[in-house]
């Protein structure tokens, strides 16, 4: 699923519900002006890349990866519908995971306006809400 004119704006929140498929190894959320731009690339891997049960952040601009992140805590589920909500400043991403906790992601590009959206990988989204 992509979304070209998304409007995300600093103050937004913005929900999105997904479901893993059964043999799901990985899904991304990506968020940022388009597929060369990413301000957050929100990965969650069952077993992929050499990860396992881990969720990997990165960033693109100009068509180039920066350095990931990943973190260790991994509420995901195959096969399992799951919601997470994502806000942002001109500093960090804000990303509250399915069981409630709080993870952290610097806003490499430093904007405050984002339109482009995009969830890939084997993964069904159910929903997308900006509040």
């Amino acid at each position: 699923m992509k979304v070209d004119n998304l409007g995300f704006v600093e103050g937004n929140e913005l929900k999105v519900r997904v479901k893993p498929c059964d043999d799901c190894n990985s899904f991304s959320v990506n968020i940022g002006h388009d597929s060369e731009n990413i301000a957050m690339h929100f990965n969650p891997r069952f077993e992929s890349c050499g990860d396992v049960n881990t969720i990997v952040f990165n960033s693109k601009s100009g068509g180039c990866w920066g350095d990931e992140h990943r973190e260790g805590n991994f509420p995901f589920a195959r096969g399992e519908e799951c919601k997470f909500y994502i806000n942002f400043n001109n500093e960090q991403f804000y990303i509250k995971l399915p069981d409630g906790s709080m993870v952290n992601f610097p806003n490499r590009l430093a904007d405050v306006k984002y339109d482009y959206f995009e969830i890939c990988g084997n993964a069904k989204c159910t929903g997308v809400k900006m509040n």
